[in-house]
C-alpha cells in the first residue's frame, strides 16, 4: 500500500531545481519554456508559498513533471 502526503511549497521547489538541473536548463530556459518569467522560477525554486498554481503546473509541464490529485474516498 502506498502512502500519499501532500508535498510542501520548498519540497516542490526542490524537485523543479533537481529536475531541471538534470535536464541541463538554466533557470532563464526553464522560464522560456514555461512561458513564465524568470523571478517566477527563481521564486517557484525557494519555495515560496504563494506561488500561482497555473503558473507552477506550466513550468512542471515544461520539465515533464505530473500531477496527481485523488479525491477522498
Amino acid at each position: 500500500m502506498q502512502v500519499r502526503r501532500t508535498l510542501t511549497p520548498a519540497e516542490i521547489g526542490d524537485i523543479v531545481r533537481a529536475t531541471r538541473k538534470a535536464t541541463g536548463l538554466r533557470q532563464y530556459e526553464l522560464a522560456g519554456a514555461a512561458g513564465v518569467g524568470l523571478r517566477f522560477v527563481v521564486d517557484l525554486e525557494a519555495g515560496k508559498p504563494t506561488a500561482q498554481i497555473g503558473k507552477v503546473l506550466q513550468v512542471l509541464d515544461a520539465l515533464g513533471c505530473s500531477v496527481d490529485i485523488e479525491p477522498p474516498k
